[in-house]
C-alpha cells in the first residue's frame, strides 16, 4: 500500500475518541473530525487568537499613525502667543501676538513617508512570519497526535491478540495441557500490555490538549498530509527572512529621517502688533504685521546620540539576519535528512514487518503442537508486534517530515 493511502487511512482515526472502548483512566480530550476543515483553515483560525495578534494590530496603528505624520504640512505642532504691555499711567498699550509654525528640512518629509511606508511593510511581514510560526505549531501539534494515536491503536491490538491467547492458555491450564507456571507467565504479560495501554492511552490525551491549547479548536481535518514542496534551499523571500530584512529597512529609514532633523526644525513666524494711547505722545497709534524666520544651527551635537542609538538597532538587526539564515540552513538540512532517513527506513520496516509476521506464524503452529514453550512465544510476538508499531511509526513520521520540511522552506498551507 502507499505511503500517502497509509497515512490517510491513519487519519481516518484522530478525533474518533474511545467509541469502541471505555477509557482506562476516566480522563478525557475529545477531538473531532471536521469534514470542512482543511490545513490552511485550521492556521488562519489559530492566527486570529494567537496572542501575538495584538502586537500585530500595534504595528498597524503605529504605521498609520507615522503616513498620518508624513502628510502634514508642518513639521510639529504650531505655537501661538500673546504678550500685552500697559503703561503705569494706564494709557498707553502695546499688544503682540504671534504663530509659530515649524517646516519641513529638505527631504525630511519624503523621508518621513518612506518610514511610514516601511513601517507598513514590516507589520505585514511579521504577520507573515507569525503565520508560519503557527503553521509549525499547527503541524507539530497535528503530527504528534497522530503518531501517538498509532501507539494507543497498536497497544489495544495487542492487548486484544493477547488476551484471546490468555484465554487459550488457562483452558489449556485447566485440561492439564500447560503447567500452571505457563498460566502466571501469561497473566505477567497481559498486565505488561494493559500497562502500556493505559500509558499510550495518556500520550493520546497530552497530544490532544497540546493541539486544542495552540489552536483553541477540539476539531481536526480529514486529512492533512502534505505534498512535499520542490524548494532545495532557503529563498530570500522565505517569512522568516523576509521580517527580519523588512525591520531592517524600516531602522534604515529611520536613520536618514533622524540626520535630516540637523539642528532642528526652521520657524516662520507670523505677528501683529498693536500700539494704542489715549492721550500719550509716546504712542505711534498704529497697528502692524510682521514675519520672521527662526533658522536653527550648530546643533549636530545634541542629535547624534538619537543617532548612535538607531545605528545600534540596525546593527543587531543585521546580526540578527545573519544568525536566522544560519539556523535556517540548519533546520532544513535536518528536516531534508530526515526525510531521506525515514524514506529508507520505511522501506526496511515493511520487511521487517514482512519477515516477522511469517516467522510469528510458524512459531504459533510450533506452539500449538508443543515443539516450543510458551517463553519462546512471547519473545517473538512481542518482536512481531514492535516491528508492525515501526512500520505504521514510520509511515507516519515520513508524512510528518514532509510537513516540517515544507516548514523549513517557509511554506505556509
Amino acid at each position: 500500500m502507499p505511503v500517502v493511502l497509509l497515512a490517510s487511512v491513519g487519519l481516518s482515526f484522530v478525533g474518533s475518541g474511545f467509541a469502541d472502548s471505555t477509557p482506562i483512566v476516566p480522563h478525557l480530550d475529545p477531538i473531532e473530525i471536521d469534514q470542512t476543515l482543511n490545513l490552511s483553515k485550521v492556521i488562519a483560525l489559530t492566527v486570529e487568537k494567537y496572542p501575538d495578534t495584538a502586537w500585530i494590530e500595534s504595528l498597524e496603528q503605529e504605521a498609520t499613525a507615522i503616513r498620518k505624520r508624513s502628510e502634514s504640512w508642518t513639521a510639529g505642532a504650531s505655537q501661538a502667543g500673546l504678550r500685552f504691555q500697559e503703561a503705569t499711567s494706564g494709557t498707553l498699550h502695546y499688544i503682540d501676538a504671534t504663530v509659530q509654525v515649524p517646516l519641513w528640512n529638505i527631504g525630511q518629509r519624503d523621508a518621513e513617508k518612506n518610514v511610514g511606508a516601511q513601517a507598513e511593510i514590516s507589520a505585514e511581514a511579521q504577520a507573515a512570519a507569525i503565520k508560519l510560526r503557527v503553521a509549525g505549531l499547527v503541524r507539530e501539534a497535528l503530527w504528534d497526535m497522530e503518531l501517538q494515536k498509532v501507539r494507543y491503536e497498536q497497544a489495544q491490538a495487542e492487548l486484544a491478540v493477547f488476551e484471546e491467547l490468555f484465554a487459550k492458555i488457562g483452558r489449556r491450564v485447566e485440561l492439564g495441557d500447560l503447567p500452571r507456571a505457563d498460566l502466571l507467565l501469561a497473566q505477567t504479560e497481559l498486565l505488561q500490555k494493559r500497562s502500556v495501554l493505559t500509558l499510550a492511552e495518556a500520550e493520546l490525551m497530552h497530544a490532544r490538549k497540546r493541539y486544542s491549547s495552540i489552536t483553541r479548536i477540539t476539531k481536526v481535518p480529514a486529512d492533512y498530509s502534505e505534498e512535499l514542496a520542490a524548494l532545495k534551499e532557503i529563498q530570500q523571500n522565505h517569512p522568516a527572512l523576509v521580517a527580519v530584512n523588512s525591520q531592517i529597512e524600516r531602522k534604515q529609514a529611520e536613520l536618514d529621517a533622524i540626520k535630516l532633523i540637523g539642528s532642528g526644525q526652521t520657524n516662520v513666524v507670523v505677528g501683529i502688533n498693536s500700539d494704542s494711547m489715549t492721550n500719550d505722545p509716546r504712542s505711534n497709534n498704529t497697528e502692524s504685521f510682521n514675519i520672521g524666520v527662526n533658522v536653527p544651527f550648530g546643533g549636530s551635537a545634541h542629535i547624534q546620540p538619537q543617532i548612535a542609538a538607531v545605528n545600534v538597532e540596525l546593527t543587531k538587526l543585521i546580526a540578527q539576519r545573519e544568525q536566522l539564515y544560519r539556523d535556517l540552513e540548519q533546520v532544513h538540512h535536518e528536516a531534508e535528512h530526515n526525510l531521506e532517513v525515514n524514506q529508507v527506513e520505511l522501506g526496511i520496516a515493511n520487511e521487517l514487518k514482512q519477515v516477522a509476521e511469517e516467522h510469528l506464524g510458524m512459531t504459533e503452529l510450533s506452539y500449538s503442537v508443543g515443539e516450543i514453550d510458551l517463553m519462546d512465544l512471547l519473545k517473538i510476538q512481542s518482536r512481531t508486534q514492535q516491528a508492525v508499531l515501526n512500520a505504521k511509526e514510520r509511515s507516519v513520521m515520513l508524512q510528518r517530515d514532509k510537513a516540517f520540511y515544507n516548514q523549513a522552506v517557509g511554506l505556509v498551507p
